[in-house]
């Protein structure tokens, strides 16, 4: 077990900052265009946005999978516990406890569910009783991934192939989880079942969580705070309850009018509130 839950002294530090980045794919196609954003450690923040927003794009520029799609930030720095991640290799960054939680899950489908789950610990050097003992807290927060732990993970469904997703990066002991697009291709209630079980993760073991999600509702229901980003950029922020509670980002994310779906830059304060564009 592990916990990194912080205590009153350290509940505001930052664990996380993206400074004003650039991303360019294929030295061309400028994707994220000025993106700065803050995570404060022990907390559920949320990246909204429809697709093409820059969601993953960003989760990516954190992890150091940007290279893989031939990816890179030409401008602004990520940093992790003030050290800059530029250049760091991603498996590196596991063993610093950033893991990421892809979109679309991943899973070994070849493998157990069970091997899959293990798999997670490949990096860890503090032996086969402390990973026994974390596969067992696994098991308890997703008590259907014990019963199909000998099962093929492709032959699993959907929402148990997010489980296990989870499941493998909790094995690496993390402090902080990208978590893309959980709630994606799953009925509304497996959604709100994934989400409860990470808020149960954020809670009881400490996990930091930065999750990219378009399900706005459910995402603002279980985070602490949240970013909106259209088109590589942030067009607002601030505390989940803020954001539920504001008319525009209602609009927005309703999408319905008398004239039909909405940009941002279409409603009232996204007008009013210049800062946005700079």
């Amino acid at each position: 077990m592990f916990d990194h839950r912080p205590d009153a002294q350290t509940a505001a530090e930052t664990l996380l900052e993206i400074n004003n980045i650039e991303v360019i794919y294929n030295h061309v196609i400028l994707v994220l265009k000025g993106v700065s954003l803050s995570v404060p450690k022990g907390g559920i923040t949320a990246l909204l946005g429809g697709n093409g927003a820059g969601k993953s794009t960003t989760l990516k520029s954190i992890s150091g999978l940007l290279k893989s799609e031939r990816g890179e930030i030409t401008k602004g720095s990520v940093v992790y516990r003030g050290e800059n991640l530029a250049g760091k290799d991603p498996a590196d960054l596991v063993k610093t406890g950033v893991i990421q939680v892809m979109e679309g899950r991943h899973c070994f489908e070849h493998l157990t569910v069970e091997e899959n789950l293990l798999t997670g610990s490949y990096t860890r050097t503090d032996g086969r009783g402390a990973i026994a003992a974390d596969l067992d807290m696994v098991y308890e927060y997703f008590p259907r991934l014990k019963t199909r732990r000998k099962s093929q993970a492709g032959y699993t469904s959907g929402g148990e192939q997010q489980m296990v997703a989870i499941g493998r990066a909790m094995m690496a002991r993390p402090e902080t989880i990208l978590l893309d697009e959980p709630s994606m291709g799953l009925a509304p209630q497996l959604v709100e079942q994934i989400f409860e079980i990470v808020k149960r993760l954020n809670e009881e073991q400490g996990v930091t969580f930065l999750l990219a999600e378009q399900n706005t509702n459910v995402a603002l229901k279980y985070a602490h705070t949240g970013y909106i980003l259209e088109n590589g950029r942030v067009v607002m922020d601030g505390s989940a309850k803020a954001l539920r509670e504001n008319p525009d980002v209602a609009e927005f994310y309703l999408g319905m009018s008398d004239k039909g779906r909405k940009s941002f830059r279409d409603v009232r304060s996204y007008r009013r509130r210049k800062r946005w564009l700079a």
